[in-house]
C-alpha cells in the first residue's frame, strides 16, 4: 500500500479564497481522482464557513490540509475560531444558508470537528467504495 500524500496551505480569510481552496484540493488530488468532485464540493463548504462564520473573516487566515491516497481523502479546515462550535443544524427549505455541514454529513464517510483555544478544525473523510462485479445485474 502506498503512503498517503500530504498538502497544507494557509489562505487569507476572504471570500475569494474559497475558489482558491477548491483549486488547491484539485491540485493535490488531480481532477481524475475518484473522490475529487466530492472533496472539492465539501472543501468549498468548509472554506465558506471559515470566511463567513469565524474570526478568519476579520483579516485572519484559515488552513486547508489534504491527506490522500487513491482510495481515501481526508480534508481539514482550521479557522480563526468562533463564539459557538460548528453546528449541523437543520434549516428550513427556504433558508439561504445552513446546508454546508448537513451536506458534509450526507456525503462523507465520517466527519467531525475539534475546538482548541477557540480555534475550530472541521474535517471530513471520503472513502472509495466499489461495487462488486455483477452486483447490479443480480437485482439487489
Amino acid at each position: 500500500m502506498e503512503p498517503p500524500e500530504y498538502d497544507s496551505w494557509t489562505l487569507r480569510g476572504a471570500p475569494d479564497q474559497v475558489a482558491m481552496a477548491r483549486r488547491l484540493v484539485t491540485a493535490a488530488l488531480g481532477s481524475g481522482h475518484p473522490l475529487h468532485d466530492d472533496s472539492v464540493l465539501l472543501v468549498s463548504e468548509l472554506a465558506t464557513n471559515a470566511v463567513t462564520h469565524s474570526a478568519s473573516r476579520d483579516g485572519g487566515t484559515f488552513t486547508v490540509t489534504v491527506l490522500s491516497s487513491q482510495t481515501r481523502v481526508r480534508v481539514c479546515v482550521t479557522d480563526g475560531g468562533s463564539a459557538a462550535p460548528p453546528c449541523a443544524c437543520r434549516t428550513s427549505l427556504t433558508a439561504q444558508g445552513g446546508r454546508g455541514l448537513p451536506l458534509l454529513e450526507a456525503l462523507s464517510h465520517r466527519w467531525g470537528f475539534s475546538r482548541h483555544n477557540g480555534v475550530n478544525t472541521v474535517w471530513f473523510e471520503l472513502v472509495l467504495v466499489t461495487v462488486p462485479a455483477g452486483w447490479a445485474a443480480a437485482g439487489v
